[in-house]
């Protein structure tokens, strides 16, 4: 069964009850989008996940300044 939700304009959106339930999510859990072509994955996210984009985020400073942010903003 297919479920909807509106994107606002921030891009945020709110997980439907029926995903919620399925994948057990709790106020403050995180979920993770696999994408592959152009189809997205949704799903809780793991704590190797979330080591995995901590560790990578400490790669990325060089990227992350004012100009960065400007030039980023809109995506």
């Amino acid at each position: 069964m297919l479920h909807t939700a509106k994107v606002t304009a921030k891009f945020q959106t709110t997980v439907p009850t029926a995903v919620r339930k399925a994948l057990h999510l709790q106020v403050g859990d995180f979920i993770g989008f696999e994408v592959s072509g152009n189809e997205v994955k949704l799903r809780r996210a793991t704590p190797i996940d979330l080591a995995f984009n901590q560790a990578l985020e400490g790669t990325l400073s060089e990227w992350h300044s004012e100009h960065d942010e400007r030039a980023f903003k809109d995506l």
